[in-house]
């Protein structure tokens, strides 16, 4: 008998025992034995949804296991898998009830009504056209939203009319209170301008009469009258006229 791992190279004779040799690359033996020959390895293949966990050795075979995206179908008696099949995708108007592992298979169920699924993958419930304000244009199913469009129509038109016109009367009434302001200031410069005219312009523009007047620079009654000489003239006449005597 030969080891794990060994095979049977010479079997023994009277004279000799049995003589071993070790597996080859590729091939093992995982139990003592009598054989000649040793098992060949189990390959993994990607192709068929498996990949190497644990690489073969001379006492124990290749450890496969299942690649995401694929479930074991059937077991060996060792309990290798040894039937590997694809997860399912579940269809359009289908919803993923439960996702597939390594040992079962991937659970679809259908949308309810008002739910719709474009990829298979979770039911998402209709668009609420009311709540958006948007005019649905048709109805929805398990594999398609509704259809509506983005705009009402007249939409545009009922929410920028009333916008136009208190535009509209804004800029008027800024108009309005521009051609006030405006005019009021117009007449404000034009009763500040008209008042010098009408007061001082006659004056200035006559000047002969301020600068040469006869009454002003000569004068006779001003400079000599009578009345200013009066008392002298009479005191001199009193003493000329005889018989009158001026007492000191």
């Amino acid at each position: 008998m030969c080891n794990k791992g060994l095979v049977v190279r010479r079997d023994c004779t009277l004279e000799s025992s049995t003589s071993c040799i070790p597996c080859i690359r590729g091939t093992f033996m995982n139990e003592a034995n009598g054989l000649t020959k040793c098992f060949p390895c189990t390959p993994c293949d990607p192709g068929q949804g498996l990949f190497t966990q644990t690489e073969c050795k001379p006492t124990s075979n290749t450890v496969c296991d299942v690649l995401d995206g694929y479930y074991c179908r059937s077991y060996s008696s060792n309990s290798e898998c040894n039937f590997v099949v694809e997860h399912t995708h579940c269809s359009p108007g289908q919803s993923t009830k439960s996702p597939g592992t390594k040992t079962t298979d991937t659970m679809c169920e259908e949308c309810q009504h008002g739910f719709y699924s474009q990829h298979g993958v979770n039911c998402t419930a209709w668009t609420d056209c009311a709540a958006m304000r948007r005019v649905k244009t048709e109805d929805g199913n398990s594999s398609q939203d509704v259809i509506w469009n983005k705009v009402p129509p007249r939409s545009h038109v009922t929410l920028i009319a009333p916008i136009l016109l208190l535009l509209l009367l804004l800029l008027v009434a800024v108009l309005f209170c521009f051609y006030l302001a405006r005019a009021k200031r117009k007449k404000e410069l034009h009763e500040f301008c008209e008042v010098p005219v009408q007061e001082t312009g006659p004056q200035q523009e006559t000047g002969p009469q301020q600068e040469t007047g006869p009454q002003q620079e000569t004068g006779p009654q001003q400079e000599t009258g009578p009345l200013q000489v009066t008392s002298n003239s009479l005191v001199k006449t009193a003493e000329n006229v005889p018989g009158n005597v001026v007492s000191d």
